[in-house]
């Protein structure tokens, strides 16, 4: 009875494996496809100065795992945009 549990033991680690594998994927592909859809997105909605920053931010977001990085970016543009609308009322 022993080596049939670890038989089953072993065959549902393999499988456990394999869709953790594929949950990754998965994910990772989504991601993927929403950080280019955002990209995209600056791209259309701000400068190319401005997009080239937040993108940049982004990055550097993901890549030292702070989100905060690229929310400064966002805020730091709308109160220029806010300053910008102020002046010329």
């Amino acid at each position: 009875m022993a080596k049939h549990r670890s038989i089953l033991e072993e065959l549902n680690k393999i499988s456990v494996d394999k869709s953790k594998d594929y949950v990754v994927e998965n994910r990772a592909e989504h991601v993927i496809a929403s950080a280019i859809n955002l990209l995209e997105q600056v791209d259309r909605n701000y400068s190319p100065e401005e997009a080239k920053n937040l993108t940049n931010r982004l990055v550097n977001s993901i890549k030292h795992r702070d989100p905060s990085k690229f929310s400064r970016g966002i805020k730091k543009i709308i109160k220029e945009n806010l300053k910008e609308q102020s002046s010329e009322d």
